[in-house]
Formats: C-alpha cells, structure tokens, sequence
C-alpha cells in the first residue's frame, strides 16, 4: 500500500558541535519537507543539551518544523518543545503527557510489538515508531521489525506509524510502500555524502516517486 503523505522525521546525530550543525540543519531544512526533528543527545548534560535546543528551535521554527525531545518530558516542557519521544525504558506516557499538556505530541518506540503499538494507540499516543527495519550504527536495536507491520498497522488503526533504523535514500522505498506515516532518519541525512540538502531531496523525490522507483 503506497501512501503519498509520508513525511520525513529527522533525529539529530547523537553528538553535536552547535554552530557546526546549526548549518547543517539550516541546509537540511531547505532541501525539502520535513515535518519534525527529534533532539536525541544521550551522551550530553542537560546544561548542553538545554543550549542545543536553543540553537536548534528557532532554526526548525522557521522551516515549520516541530521539534520533540528524546526520553525528557522534563526538558522538553521546560525548553518549549513541541512534543517528546519515549522509549519502553524511558519516562511513561502518562509522565510525557503530564508535562507536556494534551497539546503536545508525544510518541511511543514500539520495536516490532503490535501489543506495545495498540497499548500505546490506546492512552492516546499521537504516533507509534516502529524498528529497527535496517541495520543501524546510531544505536543497538533491541527488535528487527518487518515492513509487513506498517502495513498490517496502517489497516488497523488511524494513528500514525513513524519507521526507525538504518533507513536510507536507497532502502525507504518499501517502507513507504508498507504504509509508513514517517521515516525517521539520521545518517541516512546527516551522512549522505552530497550533504544533508541533497538527502532530504533525494528522500522527498523518493516518497512522491512510483513505487517501483
């Protein structure tokens, strides 16, 4: 099943220089539509992580982008995010919403477990992320998913799938075919070797493109 309003989700690398991706990002968000990015810095203090964000916001702001924080309903509310992700091992979704407000958005990873997905698409989850579909250097996966989960999802329910791990320019085509709301990216943008402009086009042209593309 092909759908034509997938979007791209961009996560940043797990390091940051600021100045030095604060280009980047700007470049990335002119290549093309992207709907949100996600401020995913494990390894980082919250001091860091708070100036980051303020790089970060007003750049994604003016693109139209809306930014969520990865596992930090605290930081995210604190810093005027416009959502928050949450892993199975981070802060729970009753936490996230409880910080953030009804108005917030707030995802739930799911790995490849359709009970976590309805769980979730149950208390009120704006999306559920699905992954890993590829091998990932970002970080160690905890379940391989198929794309058949996309699709059985996309058939079953409203709420919106977001697809995560190892997802590239070469391999989103199936994904997005599978019923893939969002494709969550981060070296596949960050690392592409025309720059992370020409990712973002390429990846748009990909998603408006004929299946067999």
């Amino acid at each position: 099943m092909n759908t034509p309003n997938c979007r791209l989700y961009l996560i940043t690398p797990p390091r940051i220089d600021i100045p030095e991706f604060s280009t980047a990002l700007s470049s990335a968000l002119d290549g093309g539509d992207v709907a949100c990015l996600q401020i995913r810095l494990k390894d980082l203090g919250d001091d860091e992580i708070r100036r980051a964000t303020e790089a970060i916001l007003p750049i994604a702001h003016a693109h139209d982008v809306a930014v969520l924080m990865n596992d930090r309903p605290d930081l995210a509310a604190e810093m005027g995010c416009d959502g928050v992700h949450v892993g199975q091992e981070d802060a729970s979704y009753e936490q996230a919403r409880a910080a953030l407000g009804n108005d917030a958005i707030v995802g739930v990873t799911c790995h490849d477990s359709r009970d976590l997905a309805f769980e979730a698409g149950d208390k009120g989850a704006d999306y559920v992320a699905f992954g890993a579909f590829y091998p990932t250097a970002t970080k160690n996966p905890k379940a391989q998913a198929q794309p058949e989960i996309l699709e059985w999802w996309s058939e079953v329910t409203t709420v919106p799938c977001v697809a995560i791990g190892g997802i590239t320019v070469d391999n989103c085509r199936p994904l997005i075919a599978a019923g893939a709301d969002f494709l969550a990216v981060v070296g596949g943008v960050w690392n592409y070797p025309q720059g992370p402009a020409a990712a973002v086009e390429a990846f748009n042209q990909k998603i408006a493109s004929p299946a067999d593309a």
